[in-house]
C-alpha cells in the first residue's frame, strides 16, 4: 500500500513519528510476551519485502531488529535507542522513495513509448491514405501488362533514370490530365499502363506538334483524327482536346488490341507505325519461320523498335518507384476541372475574366481552340478549374450570347475582298458569309459587314495557334534571319532548296511539319549561315550585277544540291546554265555565275 501511494510533501516528519511509535509499541509487546508467542508474532509478520501491508512489514522488521538470541536459542528483547530507530525509519523511507521514483520513471517511459507507437500508426495510416489517393498509386494498381526484361528495355530505363528533371516535368504536366485518363481506362477495364503512352508520345504536352503532322498529347495525325471522328478546322483541332482526343486514342488502342488478338505489344507498335506495317512485319517473320512476337520483329523503323521498349521501361519505373528512387509528383485522384457547356461562341479572354483565371490557364485546359474564341459551330464546352466553374456559370448567364464576342462594323473599300477582310480581323470567310448572309464571294464597296473579332490585342491570346507560331518564328537562332512570302506553286521543299537549308529545319523554324501545304501570302522565317546572302537567280546574271562566271569541275560525291549550297546559288539555275541530267559525273565541267561578294574567304 505504501509503494502505491504518494507521500505528501512536508509529511515526512509525521511519517517518521508514526513509525517510531509503532516500533516502541512493538518492543513493549515483546517484553510481555512468552518466547513462543514472540516467535509466533515474528513468524506472522514475515520477512521484509513479502506481500502484504507495507506498515506491517516495517513493524516486523523493527521488531526483529530489537531482539537478540541467547546461547540457549531463546529470543531476548534488546533496548533500541531513539537515534537507532530514527535511522532505521529514515532508511526505510529512503528506499520506498527510490522505488516510487523508479516506478514513476518507468510509467513515464511506457507512456512515451505508447505515444510514439500511436504517432507512428497515425503517420502510417496518413501515408497509406495519401498513397491510395494518389493517381500514380492508382495507375500501379491497375497494371495488366506482364513485366518484360531485356537489354532494349534496360537501355530505355537507363535513359529515364539519368534524366530525373525530365521525369519531374512530365509528371507535372500530367497533373490535370492523368485522373481523367485513368477514369476512361478503368471504365473499360483496360490496362492502366496505357496512361503512360502520352509520355512516350509527347511528354504529356497538349500543344505538341511533330514533323509528321501529329498533334496533341496522343500525337494523332490528321487522317487518323478524321477516321476517329475528331473535328479539325481553322477554329478548333480535336486532336488536342483533352477529352475528345483521350477517348479517341483509347478507342483506337482498344481496336488495335482486338486486331492483334489481345497482344498489347503489337497493338502499341501499331499505334506508332500503323497496323499495316506491323502485319507486314509479322508476315515476313512467318515466311522465315521466325517467332512473330514484337521482340523478334525487324521489318520496321528504329522509332518503332524503340517505342514499345520505352513503354515497358516506364511501366517498370512506375511499378517500382521506391526501387528506382523515383520521387513521384503527387496527383490527386479527383479530376481537377469541371466541364461547362455553353450555348454559343465566346471570346476566350472574356471567358477567362469571368472565371477569374488567366488566358493561359484557360488555354492549358482547352488546348483544342486555335483562335481567340470557341468554334462558332461548336463545341462550346469549356474546362475550368474546380472552384471556378460555378462563379463562371453565374457570371456568363448575365451576358447575352450576342455580347460574348466583339463585333466590328466594317465598311468595304474599293478593291477589298472577303479574303482581305478575314485576314485583317483574324477570322474566316465562311463565318463572314454566314453572319452577313452572303452567297459566293461578291461584295460591293461602300457596303457594311458585321465581323466578329477578338476583344483584346491578339498578344493576349498567347497560346492561340497564331501566337504559338509567332513565338517560334521569333526565337533567336544562329545565322541571319530572313523573311519569305510564299508565292503560287511554292512548297517547303522548293523554298528550302532555294535557300540551301533542309526542309525539316525550315519547317521547325516556322512551327509546321515538312509535309504541310503552304498558302499563298504565308510568311515564313528562314535562317541562313552568317556569311550567306540571298541566293542569286538567272535574271541576275547580267553585267552590272557583280556576278562572276566560273568553271567548276565536278568531284566525287558532288550533287547539284551540294554545289548550289556551296556557292549559295539555286539548283534550278545550275540546270538552266548547263545541260545536265539527273546525275553528275566526276570530272564533268559546269558553268556557274557566282556573286563573289557573298562567298566566304
Amino acid at each position: 500500500m505504501f509503494l502505491n501511494s504518494k507521500p505528501l510533501i512536508g509529511d515526512r516528519n509525521l511519517l517518521v513519528l508514526v513509525l517510531s511509535v509503532m516500533l516502541v509499541t512493538g518492543c513493549s509487546s515483546l517484553q510481555s510476551t512468552a518466547p513462543s508467542e514472540t516467535l509466533s508474532s515474528v513468524a506472522a509478520v514475515g520477512p521484509v519485502g513479502s506481500a502484504g501491508d507495507d506498515e506491517t512489514s516495517l513493524t516486523g522488521a523493527s521488531a526483529l531488529a530489537s531482539t537478540q538470541t541467547t546461547p540457549s536459542g531463546e529470543l531476548m528483547p534488546v533496548e533500541l535507542s531513539p537515534q537507532t530507530l530514527n535511522l532505521d525509519i529514515e532508511a526505510q523511507v529512503e528506499q520506498s522513495e527510490i522505488e516510487l521514483a523508479q516506478l514513476r520513471q518507468r510509467e513515464a517511459e511506457l507512456a512515451l513509448e505508447q505515444q510514439r507507437v500511436r504517432e507512428a500508426l497515425l503517420a502510417a495510416e496518413l501515408k497509406e491514405s495519401q498513397l491510395k489517393n494518389n493517381a500514380w498509386y492508382r495507375l500501379r494498381q491497375g497494371m495488366q501488362f506482364e513485366a518484360v526484361d531485356n537489354p532494349r528495355i534496360r537501355a530505355q530505363l537507363k535513359w529515364f533514370l539519368e534524366h530525373p528533371g525530365y521525369m519531374q516535368r512530365v509528371m507535372e504536366r500530367a497533373r490535370p490530365i492523368l485522373p481523367f485518363v485513368l477514369d476512361e481506362l478503368e471504365q473499360r477495364n483496360l490496362p492502366t499502363e496505357l496512361a503512360l503512352l502520352p509520355i512516350v508520345e509527347s511528354a504529356y504536352q497538349a500543344f505538341a506538334y511533330s514533323h509528321g503532322r501529329a498533334s496533341g498529347m496522343w500525337q494523332i495525325i490528321p487522317s487518323t483524327g478524321r477516321y476517329l471522328g475528331l473535328k479539325q478546322n481553322w477554329w478548333y483541332d480535336g486532336r488536342r482536346d483533352i477529352i475528345d482526343s483521350t477517348r479517341a486514342a483509347i478507342n483506337y488502342l482498344e481496336s488495335l488490341a482486338q486486331q492483334f488478338d489481345g497482344d498489347w505489344e503489337l497493338a502499341l507498335a501499331s499505334y506508332n507505325a500503323g497496323p499495316g506495317r506491323i502485319r507486314s512485319a509479322v508476315r515476313y517473320n512467318k515466311k522465315l519461320k521466325r517467332p512473330t512476337d514484337f521482340w523478334h520483329l525487324t521489318k520496321f523503323r528504329k522509332e518503332t523498335r524503340d517505342y514499345v521498349p520505352k513503354m515497358f521501361a516506364l511501366r517498370e519505373l512506375f511499378a517500382h518507384p521506391e526501387k528506382y528512387q523515383l520521387d513521384l509528383v503527387p496527383i490527386n485522384n479527383q479530376v481537377s476541372y469541371e466541364i461547362v457547356e455553353l450555348d454559343g461562341q465566346i471570346d476566350l479572354a472574356l471567358a477567362a475574366d469571368l472565371a477569374d483565371i488567366t488566358v493561359n490557364q484557360l488555354y492549358q485546359l482547352n488546348p483544342a481552340f486555335n483562335r481567340w474564341a470557341t468554334d462558332p459551330k461548336g463545341p462550346h464546352r469549356l474546362l475550368l478549374p474546380r472552384g471556378k466553374a460555378e462563379q463562371f456559370r453565374l457570371a456568363v448567364a448575365q451576358i447575352p450570347p450576342s455580347e460574348r464576342i466583339n463585333w466590328v462594323r466594317h465598311k468595304i473599300k474599293n478593291g477589298e475582298t472577303l479574303s482581305h477582310i478575314s485576314q485583317k480581323y483574324r477570322t474566316t470567310i465562311p463565318l463572314i458569309r454566314e453572319v452577313n448572309k452572303i452567297r459566293g464571294n461578291q461584295i460591293r464597296a461602300g457596303k457594311y459587314l458585321m465581323v466578329p473579332t477578338a476583344t483584346r490585342s491578339l498578344n493576349t491570346y498567347s497560346l492561340s495557334q497564331q501566337s504559338r507560331t509567332s513565338a517560334i518564328q521569333n526565337t533567336n537562332r544562329d545565322g541571319t534571319k530572313k523573311h519569305h512570302i510564299v508565292r503560287s506553286g511554292q512548297s517547303l521543299w522548293s523554298i528550302s532548296k532555294n535557300y540551301g537549308v533542309t526542309t525539316r529545319a525550315l519547317a521547325k523554324w516556322n512551327g509546321i511539319a515538312p509535309i504541310d501545304t503552304l498558302s499563298v501570302g504565308q510568311k515564313l522565317v528562314v535562317w541562313t549561315g552568317p556569311t550567306l546572302s540571298q541566293p542569286v537567280s538567272l535574271n541576275q546574271t547580267r553585267p552590272g550585277n557583280a556576278l562572276h562566271a566560273l568553271r567548276y569541275t565536278v568531284r566525287k560525291g558532288d550533287s547539284l544540291y551540294l554545289i548550289a549550297n556551296r556557292f549559295n546559288i539555286k539548283v534550278s539555275d545550275i540546270k538552266r546554265w548547263n545541260q545536265v541530267g539527273k546525275y553528275l559525273q566526276p570530272g564533268q565541267k559546269l558553268k556557274l555565275y557566282v556573286d563573289i561578294t557573298s562567298q566566304s574567304g
